[in-house]
């Protein structure tokens, strides 16, 4: 939507839409402020729960609820990853989903090596199913949701992981990538 649209459907001077939104980054960090201090509460109040398995479980399944219930949000969190207000959303979040991962290493609930990133990467392999069934089995992404999380509980059988782990530039460039493979145009990624 332009912001010429946004001014008509505002019913304000176009100006007016320019002056508080003079970017489409500014547009979108106040179209999801709100929705981003959910996932960041979510966050924070997981590491309420005393239980370090439930309290990922229990992060990661209310992040894709949101995500799930709000298609704009989740377009947002996959698409807009090196944008400043998605900057400023890692800065609040990553410190607190490092907790969490502590938490779950220190319990021994998950394999060695799981990172926040690690996490972060859920949304792109439980996305597509949340997009593709929609209009089928709306819910069916928690299976594939839940085949994901079982592959990071930590098991004597399995504990070594293929590959080395991402940092934070790699997951930003990951995340740009899938961005201009789903065929939307990629912003540059900002280090």
């Amino acid at each position: 939507m332009s912001h010429d649209q946004l001014a008509v459907a505002a019913d304000v001077a176009v100006g007016t839409v320019y002056r508080r939104f003079p970017d489409k980054d500014s547009l979108l960090e106040a179209l999801f402020a709100d929705e981003i201090d959910q996932v960041v509460c979510i966050a924070q109040a997981s590491l309420e729960v005393a239980d370090p398995w439930k309290a990922l479980v229990g992060f990661v399944t209310r992040s894709l609820e949101l995500q799930a219930g709000n298609r704009g949000l989740k377009e947002f969190l996959m698409h807009n990853v090196t944008s400043d207000s998605m900057s400023d959303c890692r800065a609040r979040i990553i410190p607190v989903i490092d907790q969490i991962v502590a938490r779950a290493h220190r319990a021994n609930v998950i394999r060695s090596g799981i990172t926040s990133y690690d996490l972060g990467m859920i949304p792109l392999m439980v996305g597509p199913v949340m997009d593709g069934c929609r209009a089928v089995q709306p819910d069916l992404w928690r299976r594939s949701l839940d085949i994901v999380l079982e592959g990071l509980r930590s098991c004597p059988d399995r504990d070594q992981l293929p590959e080395a782990q991402l940092d934070a530039d790699e997951f930003l460039e990951v995340m740009r990538c899938a961005h201009t493979a789903s065929g939307r145009q990629a912003a540059p990624a900002k280090r």
